[in-house]
């Protein structure tokens, strides 16, 4: 479905052509970072919806539902306010269930979604497949640490929020401005726009 040109949705085409051009074919993973999680979640909602409007197979996940059980967490690390940050995630469920299946191809199954933080129950998982070209967005915090960072082809950091003390920890200890494929201000969501950093 074609979609109401808006600078914000005309910022995002570009940026979509740009993903495609370098990475049209196979299975590509893309990461939105930045400390504003509703700004995350929306930027790759939107995302995703440019890639299904030029007809590409697209698929949405978070960061948030791969997270450790309370008392995992608790298990793992006293309750301070970096808990999240530290031990939070589980990122080898999110690797098992989700990364290396997507990144196979053919009739693998994924799952986009393991655990609920609100509920702290486990999700009755849902496993889809993709065809041979097929892009998955992911969103959420921390998601360009070092021990994810690798696993995307191409990642944007959103800027334009001032973050909480892990994610100020985060910033100054990965870097991500430094590492990430495009940095992106978002302090007018609705007309974004692309700043040039040293790497460019």
């Amino acid at each position: 479905m074609k979609l109401v040109s808006t600078p914000r949705i005309d910022f995002l085409r570009t940026l979509a052509a740009e993903i495609l051009h370098n990475y049209g074919r196979g299975r590509t993973i893309i990461a939105i970072d930045g400390t504003d999680a509703a700004a995350r979640a929306t930027f790759a909602d939107d995302l995703a919806a440019v890639f299904r409007e030029q007809e590409r197979h697209v698929f949405r996940a978070s960061l948030r539902y791969f997270q450790h059980s309370r008392a995992e967490q608790e298990r793992l690390a006293p309750d301070t306010p970096d808990r999240l940050y530290r031990v939070g995630y589980d990122y080898s469920a999110l690797r098992r269930v989700l990364v290396e299946p997507f990144r196979m191809g053919g009739s693998t199954g994924f799952v986009t979604e393991e655990f609920d933080p609100d509920r702290d129950a486990w999700i009755q998982p849902t496993w889809q497949t993709a065809p041979a070209d097929a892009t998955l967005i992911i969103d959420g915090d921390y998601i360009n640490r070092p021990e994810l960072h690798g696993l995307w082809l191409f990642s944007v950091l959103l800027e334009g929020e001032r973050g909480s003390e892990p994610q100020t920890r985060y910033l100054a200890e990965v870097h991500p401005r430094d590492i990430v494929s495009a940095v992106v201000d978002e302090t007018n969501p609705q007309a974004p726009r692309r700043v040039l950093t040293d790497r460019c």
